[in-house]
This record gives C-alpha cells, sequence and structure tokens, in this order.
C-alpha cells in the first residue's frame, strides 16, 4: 500500500487527481484534438529485434490499469490534470526509486488550448511539492527533447537546473531522441517549489510594479 497514493493536489483552477477508467472518453477527446501537437514529444515503442514479435501500444483500459497498480506498488503516481473542471492532460510521476537515492522521474501534456496559462508549471509544482513532502523523495528529473520548447519554458519558470544531455535516451516518434536532464534537489526549494512559482509568476510581477 503507497501512503501517498491515492491523492488530490490543487491550486485555484488547477486539479491533480489520479487517472480512472471513466475518463477515457474526455482523455481520448483531448489526444485526438492535440495528435498532431503531441506526436513529436510522444514515447513510441522502438522495432523489435529480428524474429520477435512487435509490441503493441496498450489500450487506454491497459494503461490505467497498469498505472494503478505501479502506484499502489509505490513505483508510481499517475495523475490527470484538470483545469476550471475540464480535463486538459495528463501528468505522471515515475521511475520512483528508493533506498539511497529516492529519486523519480515526471513526465506530461497538456491541451494546446490551454497551453500558456500557467497550467502545466502549477501542475509540475504540485507534484513536486507533494514528492518532496509527503511522498519523501529527494530529487525530481524532468528529460525533455532540446527541440521541445514549449515543455523547457515550463521547468525553465519553475527554476529547475539543467543537468546535461542524454544522448538516444528514448524512442521517441519513431526514433531514438536525446534529452536534457532537469533536476531538483528537496534542499533547493525548502519554501516549497508552489510558493517559488507563485513569485515568479508574470501577474505577481506586475502587481508589485
Amino acid at each position: 500500500m503507497n501512503p501517498a497514493w491515492p491523492v488530490t493536489l490543487a491550486n485555484g483552477d488547477v486539479v491533480l487527481r489520479p487517472i480512472k477508467l471513466r475518463d477515457q472518453a474526455a482523455w481520448r477527446e483531448v489526444n485526438r484534438r492535440n495528435r498532431d501537437w503531441l506526436r513529436p514529444w510522444e514515447a513510441t515503442i522502438p522495432p523489435p529485434p529480428p524474429g520477435a514479435p512487435g509490441a503493441r501500444r496498450p489500450t487506454y483500459r491497459q494503461m490505467v490499469r497498469h498505472l494503478r497498480a505501479e502506484a499502489a506498488a509505490g513505483r508510481m503516481l499517475p495523475f490527470v490534470i484538470e483545469y476550471q473542471g475540464r480535463l486538459v492532460g495528463q501528468l505522471t510521476v515515475a521511475g520512483i526509486t528508493w533506498g539511497s537515492m529516492c529519486s523519480g522521474h515526471v513526465g506530461y501534456w497538456v491541451d494546446r488550448e490551454v497551453a500558456g496559462r500557467g497550467v502545466m508549471p502549477t501542475a509540475v509544482a504540485l507534484a513536486v511539492d507533494h514528492c518532496f513532502r509527503p511522498v519523501g523523495l529527494h530529487r525530481v528529473e524532468v528529460c525533455i527533447r532540446p527541440e521541445n520548447g514549449p515543455s523547457r519554458r515550463v521547468v525553465d519558470k519553475l527554476g529547475f537546473r539543467e543537468e546535461g544531455l542524454r544522448p538516444r535516451y528514448l524512442h521517441i516518434d519513431g526514433a531514438w531522441r536525446d534529452h536534457l536532464v532537469y533536476v531538483l534537489t528537496a534542499e533547493e526549494v525548502p519554501e516549497g517549489l508552489l510558493h517559488r512559482w507563485r513569485q515568479r509568476r508574470p501577474e505577481n510581477n506586475q502587481k508589485m510594479k
């Protein structure tokens, strides 16, 4: 049993909650509308070795069941993102490792219609604060293709530290792609990442003038 799961996290109009089987229709609709926008950044399955059968992408139900089983085992935190009551994306903390590392990595996507409204930075900040506090992780990574400007802007706004390049790190859009690694450790945000993001948001800076 995972004591930090299931959990719902919220700030203003942005909500992170566990992904559910009944989200299928809304999840598919958002994914369909954003297919061309998301394809260059979406993980794909590499070709199998000669003579081996090819792997198939899981169905939505298979994906959710796998995510929930991994969450129950303490290896993953799978959320959907809601904005103003509507499902607009997905955020998953995966690869959670304990022992001497206490680390995990965050992956996310969001509906293009709400991009630029602070939804994704807020969602990432909520997830990271949950990882550092109730969950007890020490380090959180976000790995992003160098060409993915919108995703890199998210971590830049939040003050993640760029740590380096991982060549041919993940199979994305049909090929092995390089990824930049962005990192935060718990000591770097003692006040919490959401607090930092609130201080950095453009509207807050405008009010101070």
